[in-house]
């Protein structure tokens, strides 16, 4: 996915802008950049971030970037931000988006008289280039982000800097965050809250969908008002992608996991010895449940991180499952013998917890229940990048679905198979079972999920499990 960060000081702004950025480094895994705009115009960096940590690669840059306003991201895609020189005048640019009409959106432009596109080593078009495009095509900056937004199919949330400060702009459902800090030196604007505190920011507040503001030394004014009756903010930043220290809309993810987990609890009746949660994202769910349940919370997997890299990093899945098993460290005390329930934030393919459940049999467990911290996944994200999956096949749910159904799977039934309460989901989950090998199989039910955030259904995006938009 990615996640960016911006300063805005009346000092120099290199330091908070590295931690700032550092800090998101559990969203994206390819690309990570900075720009800072100073009294010698504008310096930038951009590296790869595949095989060392964003801190790593950035640390001698820093030494030597001097600016008052800087932005940067962390990408798993396009390389980025991009400086731009336009009638607006030259600005940097950085997003987080997931564009789904990019070949429209193209056309429309080399329509309207533009020339052409940077091609990157994939053959695609530069996301970020071409938000920068569509924002030229008007006449002024705040004319152009709208317009970029309205017209992008998927999401888009944006930073933009120039001389006047950095333009934030949540995307227009607020798929995704933007949070403004508060310091005496200046504000900053983040994907991630947490980014901020260890660097002396206050908390100041979190734009609203389609929110446009602009943050300077000085002050955060905005230039767009939000439009909350358009809230659709991805529900999965609180099962999986947040940090465990991160809020959204008010709620600390891990207190979401945590009455997510007891949800589970409340509706199981299995007798197990231990309560586990799949490091990480899998950890605070379980924690929940243990105390719901009164069972026991143990941790018969412990995560190596000092020299591994994330296991989602490479394009291969293969070598990605790889890099997940080795990762994991069993403490086989801890499971021989016992009946254990071990929760994951979701089951996409299914590959990884089949293994995940064989090693477990072979260290000696007597059962192993899973219990995934969200419904079953039915169709593939068009609003983030959560997933590097090519087709909605790769989804086990679907392709069980598919096979219980001969190919002939219709919108009508796939609503059937979301309904917790339906004989189809109960088939649907019972395949998924026996094909990987569990002793029982139960997922998070909606309702219960979307309950453990605080918020209205309506302003939470459950299109991967239901397909509602």
């Amino acid at each position: 996915m990615g996640g960016f960060f911006g300063v805005a000081s009346s000092e120099d702004c290199v330091f908070d802008l590295f931690f700032g950025v550092d800090y998101h480094s559990h969203l994206g895994t390819r690309r990570g950049g900075l720009t800072v705009l100073g009294e010698d115009g504008f310096e930038r960096a951009i590296h790869n971030i595949e095989n060392s940590p964003f801190r790593t690669k950035f640390d001698k840059e820093v030494q030597y970037m001097h600016g008052h306003f800087g932005i940067g991201c962390i990408s798993d895609y396009e390389a980025q931000p991009l400086i731009i020189r336009s009638h607006h005048g030259t600005y940097s640019i950085t997003t987080v988006s997931k564009i789904n009409n990019v070949d429209e959106l193209i056309q429309l432009l080399f329509d309207s008289g533009h020339v052409h596109f940077q091609e990157m080593s994939t053959g695609e078009v530069n996301a970020t280039e071409l938000v920068a495009a569509l924002i030229n095509t008007k006449g002024n900056l705040i004319e152009g982000i709208k317009f970029a937004q309205d017209v992008v199919k998927g999401s888009l949330s944006i930073l933009l800097m120039n001389q006047a400060g950095i333009y934030c702009a949540r995307d227009k459902y607020g798929r995704t965050p933007i949070v403004i800090g508060k310091k005496h030196e200046g504000f900053c604007a983040s994907f991630e809250d947490f980014a901020f505190k260890n660097l002396g920011y206050q908390r100041y507040r979190e734009l609203g969908p389609g929110e446009i503001a602009v943050i300077t030394e000085k002050n955060c004014i905005t230039l767009v008002d939000p439009n909350r009756e358009n809230m659709k903010i991805c529900t999965f930043l609180w099962v999986y992608y947040g940090y465990p220290s991160s809020s959204y809309e008010g709620l600390s993810v891990e207190q979401m996991r945590y009455n997510n987990g007891a949800a589970m609890a409340r509706r199981d009746k299995v007798e197990v010895d231990i309560v586990a949660g799949v490091p990480d994202s899998g950890t605070a769910h379980a924690v929940g449940y243990a105390n719901e349940s009164g069972v026991p919370f143990s941790r018969p997997f412990i995560k190596y991180t000092p020299t591994w890299p994330r296991s989602f990093m490479p394009t291969i899945q293969e070598k990605r499952n790889l890099i997940a098993k080795m990762k994991m460290i069993a403490v086989d005390d801890l499971i021989r013998d016992k009946k254990i329930l071990l929760i994951d934030d979701s089951i996409v393919r299914g590959t990884q917890l089949r293994e995940t459940t064989e090693y477990l049999y072979d260290s000696g467990a007597k059962e192993v229940h899973i219990r995934p911290a969200c419904p079953p996944l039915l169709f593939g994200c068009k609003y983030l990048n959560f997933s590097r999956s090519n087709s909605e096949m790769e989804l086990i749910a679907r392709r069980v679905i598919e096979r219980l159904e001969n190919g002939n799977v219709t919108d009508e039934l796939l609503e059937e198979y979301a309904n917790p309460d339906s004989e189809k989901y109960a088939n649907m989950v019972e395949e998924i079972r026996k094909e990987l090998n569990f002793t029982s199989l139960r997922f998070a039910r909606l309702d219960d999920m979307l309950d453990a955030t605080g918020l209205e259904r309506c302003q939470l995006c459950t299109y991967c499990w239901d397909g509602q938009e």
